[in-house]
């Protein structure tokens, strides 16, 4: 992903008009999103009608640029963005107003700590370079992966990178492994430059994938978000349900083939109603926001990108995802 998911062209963003189900003059509440399976599968909401269903007067507005969108919301420039929780901890920390209101999915094997062929474990990476873009979800991925096999970032050698160059450095042999996130993953699959060592579907419950709020705009537009949380299980019902007709719906918003996109959706685990009713609340499961947030903290306390871990309860709210289930 998911990265911090961040996109390789030109930043900015254009407004997606509802194409008809809903007029720019209906709509309430601006919703950031980009490239990413778990966001782009609003697409298929709109298509099919569930946010005028619902009763959800939601304009979507497309970011070519993930980490445009994030910033935009931070700044009040859009009311709501589907953002990964690693980018909405540093915001709250620094008292920005933001309430999680909806997980869309998990990362299930979309990011990936990829080496060359000739390395077959964790011990065959010892002392060799990673390029990976520092500070952002690969970076997490990666060092997550290297303590679970006994290993810390100072048995490796780091390099920074964006996703897409690193993922080239490792096709043409530049460094031995990457840190990167789908398309690239199956990119340097087709290239037979390399394979997976550690990929997200081995760490569940790392990458949660969220609608994020303005929390004044949760305030004043309540039936909105609940119309937008019961468009998004609808939506999750018809991919998992029609997966073939969703990647279609989905793969020309982000110029590829649904074939191809069949893949990233694979690798993304999308949370309905049940699933975000275990998320947005207290308990053991790796899904929990207040598991993902303590453990995604700590690495960023770690970067020396926060200096506290943000107590979970001040900005979940779970009674949208809580209230559009009932």
């Amino acid at each position: 992903m998911h990265t911090v998911k961040k996109l390789l062209v030109a930043a900015g963003f254009v407004v997606c008009a509802q194409l008809g189900l809903m007029t720019q003059a209906s709509a309430r509440i601006t919703l950031g999103l980009s490239d990413w399976p778990g966001w782009v599968a609003w697409y298929v909401a709109q298509h099919n009608g569930y946010l005028k269903k619902y009763g959800a007067h939601v304009r979507l507005v497309w970011f070519p640029s993930y980490m445009t969108s994030v910033e935009a919301l931070s700044a009040g420039r859009i009311d709501a963005n589907c953002q990964a929780l690693i980018d909405t901890i540093a915001p709250i920390v620094k008292k920005v107003p933001l309430k999680v209101i909806l997980v869309t999915d998990n990362s299930a094997g979309n990011d990936a700590l990829m080496v060359n062929n000739s390395i077959h474990s964790f011990a065959g990476l010892k002392g060799k370079s990673i390029a990976v873009e520092m500070n952002s979800i690969e970076e997490y991925l990666d060092v997550t992966a290297l303590q679970e096999h006994h290993m810390s970032a100072a048995d490796v050698h780091f390099i920074n990178m964006s996703t897409g160059d690193s993922a080239a450095a490792l096709i043409t042999g530049r460094v031995a492994a990457a840190g990167v996130w789908n398309p690239w993953i199956q990119r340097i699959e087709a290239r037979h430059a390399g394979h997976a060592l550690f990929t997200s579907a081995q760490a569940p419950g790392l990458i949660p994938d969220l609608v994020v709020a303005r929390a004044s705009v949760v305030a004043a537009h309540r039936k909105d978000f609940v119309g937008l949380a019961k468009a998004w299980f609808a939506t999750v019902r018809f991919i998992k349900a029609h997966p073939r007709k969703a990647a279609a719906i989905m793969a020309p918003h982000v110029d590829l083939t649904p074939a191809v996109y069949a893949a990233s959706l694979s690798g993304t685990r999308l949370f309905g109603k049940h699933l975000n009713h275990i998320a947005m609340n207290p308990g053991p499961s790796s899904a929990s926001l207040y598991n993902s947030t303590v453990h995604t903290g700590r690495f960023l306390e770690q970067v020396k990108m926060v200096k506290a871990i943000p107590n979970p309860r001040t900005f979940i709210d779970a009674g949208i995802v809580d209230q559009a289930g009932r």
